[in-house]
């Protein structure tokens, strides 16, 4: 077994939750900070209409990623569970069935994508001065599916059997690649908006092979032959548990392209702003997104190992760290936005100076409720690792009903602040169907267990 690896069925799950995620924090930062960095070079050097074209791919972008995420993550779950009960050999199988399903919505989706580009941005109402650019970017980055999807099954692989230092050093060499890229495609070679997508693109692949590289060290998962045969029950075992969280993350995604409908008819100026934002929510939510990762493969570990009391003590710790985590990123922004988001933003000074009132106007709002989407992220991936998918799909269906709600109805009453306040109005709607679900989950699957666990093994 590699050093890496960790087992979360015992020890303070404070700690073990806290230490899981600090590196995958740290790897979050970096693949942030390149994220920032393409935002920056692209904004500064190409312009306000390239950061508004920019963004206007945004929710595309990130509904082919999600899809690729919820069906690796919803894999993960039965990685962990096998990981945690020591049942090495369904976990080989559980892996090499994940990568022939992988490969085959990997295909998929890279032929649906670009199939679907510009009727959808059409559809989206794209300005017709950002749609070529826009579509050349989503073209680049939906010729790169193949390479995202392999970099985030090895990551949960990875993650499923307690490591986060690996995908933290993956995202480090990943980070430097993409920055030395970026500089290098857009500013010497001039390819424009499209070097900035072949950086990324190119990153991905440095860090999906530095993981595999290490995968291929852990003796416990040497796989053969007959761990790649489909069979019917573990197929449809797994997609029972990635087809929800990708289903899930489909309609975030599609509520947050109508989201950017209503914004592609305010203008050019307010899509820059509201990118250059949106370009910061990752850092924003980077440790909730990483108490997320922790906290599946906690509680799926735990499941695995049917050690069900647990489950509550970690939940308890990872809301109490992800409170103070979220006020510190919340204060933070509010404090120092205005400096950070002024180094996405050029052209004239009218345009820059509107362009940053915009932005900031979005960032302090959801600064300021930024606890709601830690609530989130915590509760959401708990229920996950004990195996229930339905109820964060139901979750994000009332995203997708509240985020579209609020954006076709407030801006009328309360002008553009209604289009920001629709990103907090999702996070609400779907933590009330989370916390009453993660109590359901609890009472299903650990009250008699709880109730007999002693007295010092509950506390903290």
């Amino acid at each position: 077994m590699s050093a890496n690896t960790k087992s979360m069925t015992q020890g303070s799950p404070g700690t073990l939750i806290f230490t899981f995620a600090l590196p995958l924090m740290l790897g979050n930062i970096f693949q942030q900070l390149y994220t920032v960095v393409d935002t920056m070079v692209v904004g500064k050097y190409l312009g306000v209409n390239a950061l508004a074209a920019l963004g206007a791919s945004d929710w595309m972008n990130w509904m082919m990623l999600g899809i690729m995420q919820g069906f690796t993550q919803g894999f993960a779950i039965l990685m962990a569970q096998e990981f945690g009960a020591k049942r090495y050999h369904r976990l080989r199988k559980v892996i090499g069935v994940s990568a022939i399903l992988s490969s085959f919505f990997a295909l998929f989706l890279l032929i649906s994508g670009q199939f679907l580009a510009r009727p959808v941005l059409l559809l989206l109402q794209t300005p017709d001065v950002i749609l070529p650019d826009t579509l050349l970017y989503l073209r680049i980055m939906f010729m790169g599916i193949p390479i995202v999807m392999a970099y985030n099954l090895f990551a949960c692989i990875l993650r499923s059997m307690g490591d986060g230092t690996t995908p933290l050093q993956a995202m480090v060499v990943a980070s430097i690649t993409n920055i030395v890229l970026d500089f290098l495609f857009v500013m010497v070679f001039q390819w424009g908006i499209a070097g900035a997508a072949g950086a990324t693109l190119l990153a991905q692949l440095v860090s999906g092979i530095f993981c595999l590289f290490h995968i291929r060290k852990i003796e416990i998962i040497h796989m053969s032959g007959e761990d790649f045969q489909i069979g019917q029950e573990m197929c449809l075992k797994l997609l029972g548990l990635g087809f929800p969280m990708a289903f899930q993350n489909c309609m975030i995604a599609v509520g947050g392209m109508i989201l950017q409908f209503v914004i592609n008819g305010v203008g050019v100026i307010f899509i820059a702003g509201y990118t250059a934002t949106n370009k910061l929510y990752g850092i924003l939510e980077i440790a909730a997104i990483s108490y997320g990762y922790a906290m599946i493969t906690y509680v799926g570990q735990n499941m695995g190992a049917a050690k069900y009391g647990r489950i509550s003590q970690g939940m308890r710790s990872a809301v109490k760290i992800a409170m103070v985590t979220s006020i510190v990123i919340g204060g933070i922004m509010l404090l120092f936005g205005k400096i950070i988001l002024s180094c996405f933003i050029s052209g004239s000074p009218l345009e820059a100076e509107q362009t940053l009132q915009v932005a900031y106007r979005y960032l302090a709002i959801m600064s300021v409720f930024l606890p709601v989407l830690y609530i989130l992220h915590v509760t959401r991936s708990a229920i996950q690792g004990m195996g229930n998918t339905l109820i964060p799909m139901i979750s994000g269906i009332i995203e997708f009903i509240m985020r579209t709600g609020t954006v076709l109805i407030l801006p009328f009453m309360i002008g553009e602040n209604g289009i920001f306040i629709a990103e907090v109005a999702a996070w609400v709607g779907a933590d009330v169907v989370l916390v009453f679900g993660y109590l359901y989950s609890v009472k299903k699957y650990c009250k008699e267990s709880i109730s007999h666990l002693p007295e010092q093994e509950t506390a903290g």
